[in-house]
């Protein structure tokens, strides 16, 4: 006999289950999403401020808490901590999510090349 609530169930648990993969992401496919970002930020640990600020260690981070970095007013003053979902939005738009932001980048489009972004972030975070 057919049950649906059973079935809804099941589909349920499926997607969740492979949106939670998904999200992982894949540091080695981040390394190479992350070339766009080289122009403007240093990943490694010590490694020098550019337009934008050093991301070594950036996930877990209070936005705008590098002393060493001329940050936006609207980026001290956002309040974010880069975590995986405020990162994720942040990456797809940042401007929509810290209005008066310096960064000009618009952002990455496809949801697997910010995951694996965000995996490769990780990477250079302790």
């Amino acid at each position: 006999m057919f049950r649906p609530s059973v079935f809804v169930g099941a589909l349920a648990a499926m997607v969740f289950v492979a949106s939670a993969a998904h999200a992982e992401g894949d540091a080695e496919k981040g390394e190479k999403v992350f070339k766009k970002c080289k122009a403007c930020h240093t990943i490694e640990e010590g490694g020098k401020n550019k337009v934008g600020p050093n991301l070594f260690n950036v996930v877990g981070r209070h936005a705008g808490a590098l002393e060493d970095y001329k940050y936006s007013d609207a980026m001290k003053e956002s309040g974010l901590t880069w975590d995986d979902p405020t990162l994720h939005t942040y990456l797809e738009k940042p401007k929509d999510l810290v209005k008066g932001t310096k960064m000009s980048f618009p952002g990455l489009k496809k949801e697997s090349d910010r995951d694996n972004v965000i995996a490769y972030l990780k990477s250079f975070s302790k």
